[in-house]
């Protein structure tokens, strides 16, 4: 039988996904309460408010995100974000930050979902989140390109060594439209002895960029 293993945070009122950018606004546009003077006795809706930012929770860029010209949400093809074959790759944060082009050299990734767990997201939610994340590097990257992945994924505050300015791994990546997930979770529930597909479908929204997905594995 088909498992399937939720990867996304949870998106609540006050998150703090990334340092500097806001929090969400989760609240009633019309409650409960005031819909009963609307609808007959007895009946009831709640329709509900969020102001957000796109790069909150669990998310995905598109190539929109980094260049003017790239493809955007709207854009993506229900292929490049759903039922692709996975691969995943450990590289405990024991071992050291910095992910380089070794771990990828031997994998067969063209048109697959490579999703990186590192083990950061045991800090989601506290201030240890924002300081010193795992990354990869330009050459994992290009790595990575000319291997022909369709998607990385990666359970850390950022794909790319944010004092690096020129954001080299995002930078690769959506120039050749290969999308990219940050912020995942739970990748450790993933089995190493087993294929799955992965899924990371976010709204349909034109001249976006980012958006909060529902990212998940089927393991078969």
């Amino acid at each position: 039988m088909t498992k399937l293993i939720d990867l996304s945070h949870t998106v609540e009122d006050g998150l703090i996904t990334y340092k500097g950018l806001p929090a969400p606004i989760i609240c009633d546009y019309l409650s409960r309460e005031d819909s009963r003077k609307i609808y007959a006795e007895g009946t009831e809706f709640h329709i509900g408010k969020i102001e957000l930012v796109a790069n909150t929770g669990t998310y995905l860029d598109s190539p929109f995100h980094r260049y003017a010209d790239g493809d955007d949400l709207a854009a993506l093809k229900l292929e490049q974000l759903a039922h692709l074959d996975g691969v995943l790759v450990r590289v405990p944060m024991e071992q050291g930050r910095v992910i380089d082009t070794e771990v990828f050299k031997n994998l067969d990734v063209r048109g697959k979902a490579v999703l990186v767990h590192t083990g950061w997201s045991r800090h989601w939610k506290t201030d240890q989140y924002f300081e010193g994340h795992s990354f990869l590097t330009e050459e994992a990257a290009n790595t990575l390109k000319a291997g022909g992945a369709a998607l990385v994924g990666i359970d850390s505050y950022n794909i790319d060594d944010i004092t690096d300015m020129r954001r080299p791994v995002h930078s690769t990546l959506l120039h050749d439209n290969i999308l990219i997930v940050e912020h995942m979770c739970n990748l450790e529930a993933l089995p190493d002895d087993r294929a799955f597909k992965f899924y990371a479908v976010p709204v349909k929204i034109k001249n976006f960029g980012t958006f909060p997905v529902r990212a998940f594995a089927a393991v078969v």
